[in-house]
């Protein structure tokens, strides 16, 4: 019984160490962005990788004229009062805890950006697996349907 035990636990560790050079993030900067305008912003996350971890990461969204959401001062002072955050926080918050944690599945949603926080982790899932096959090309993450501005 010992051998088997012994055996599989070195198995598993040589799977895993030949393994894990696949899943290995390559050096970079990736994007990815949604594929369409919400309530006229599509958002984007662009990450920096170095040394196989994710060093850099900016979370955002953009109007069809390049304008940044976090900069919209009067979207900020509507939406502080409403949910209690806005843009400028909330993607920062989001782009720290991706850089930090490595791993979008472990980022808490903060509240009062919850959409947000829904696009960011879909997002981040994406740029992230770009990273790991060292694709360069922007992703494209589609949106729902009914989020889509007509």
């Amino acid at each position: 019984m010992k051998k088997q035990i012994c055996l599989g636990l070195l198995l598993a560790a040589l799977c895993l160490g030949g393994c894990s050079s696949s899943y290995t993030m390559k050096d970079g900067f990736y994007t990815a962005e949604m594929s369409g305008y919400s309530h006229g912003w599509k958002e984007y996350i662009c990450i920096m990788v170095k040394g196989g971890k994710i060093v850099y990461a900016e979370f955002n969204a953009k109007n069809p004229s390049g304008y940044i959401k976090a900069w919209d001062n009067a979207y900020m002072a509507n939406m502080l009062t409403d949910a209690g955050t806005y843009p400028n926080e909330y993607t920062r918050y989001y782009a720290s805890q991706l850089v930090e944690k490595q791993d979008s599945s472990k980022i808490d949603a903060l509240s009062g950006a919850s959409h947000s926080g829904g696009n960011f982790i879909r997002l981040s899932e994406a740029v992230i697996n770009q990273a790991l096959q060292g694709n360069s090309s922007t992703a494209v993450v589609e949106i729902a349907a009914e989020e889509t501005d007509k």
